[in-house]
Order: structure tokens, then sequence, then C-alpha cells
């Protein structure tokens, strides 16, 4: 199973900001569309970096004045991303090795969509059960 499989189910919508927003707009912005992360991108729609409740929450660790910080300023910079044609497999094993939860979904050079690691683990639960009811038929007629 392919990302674009999960994408083609769950959408293409992904949430942004941009790296001169402020980090209170950026929490505003998870809070209303209920997600865990935002992909920041640049004039042109390119992900320049990604900030989520962890890198959030890193922040407030740090000192005050948080919320009044720019996005870019908290936000990751060293961003992976994903293919459509990736498997799942091996996304499932870097989010896991990486320690990330969202992936962004990048093809020619634009962001295409973003996948969580619940989505990965659905998607691939579903595969599984999907090959044990196959099996299971397959023993019963047998």
């Amino acid at each position: 199973m392919k990302i674009s499989n999960i994408l083609a189910t769950k959408g293409m919508a992904v949430y942004t900001a941009r790296p001169g927003q402020t980090v209170q707009d950026a929490v505003a912005l998870l809070a209303r569309h209920n997600v865990g992360a935002l992909v920041v991108v640049d004039d042109e729609g390119r992900p320049v970096g990604i900030i989520s409740e962890r890198d959030i929450v890193r922040a407030l660790a740090g000192g005050e004045g948080i919320l009044t910080r720019t996005v870019d300023q908290v936000m990751t910079k060293n961003v992976v991303s994903a293919l459509p044609q990736d498997d799942l497999q091996s996304v499932m094993q870097t989010m896991t090795d990486r320690r990330f939860r969202h992936l962004p979904v990048v093809e020619h050079g634009k962001l295409s969509g973003i996948v969580s690691i619940g989505d990965v683990v659905k998607a691939m639960l579903a595969a599984y059960r999907g090959e044990i009811d196959t099996l299971q038929t397959q023993i019963s007629q047998g």
C-alpha cells in the first residue's frame, strides 16, 4: 500500500502556516482545525518547516513570551517528507525511528497532502484485516 492510497481516502487538505505568523496564530489554527501540526510554507506553497504541538510545548518550556514569537522561531526546519508513491511500511518505520507523528507529502516540490502516524496505522490494519479475511476464506474452502 502507498501514501497515495491514504490521500485518496482521507483527502489532500493540509492546514498550513506562514513563517512570519505568530505562534498564537498557529495555536489558533491547530485548535480550529483539530490537528496536531501545521506545515509551514513559503509564498510559493513550498514546505519550509512544520510546527507541531510538540514544538510549541518545547518552546514553552524554554521561557515566556512564546505566543508572540514567530512560527519560524519555533518550527522544525529539517522536515522529512514523503512522496505519494512511498510504501507505507517504510514510511511507518521512518516515522517510528525518527519519532515524529506528521509527514508532509510533496510532489514536484509542492505540498500535496499530509499523513499522520494514525493514518498510516489505520491503513495498514485495514490491509492486514483484508489479508486475514482472504486467508480465512481460503482455509475454510480448502
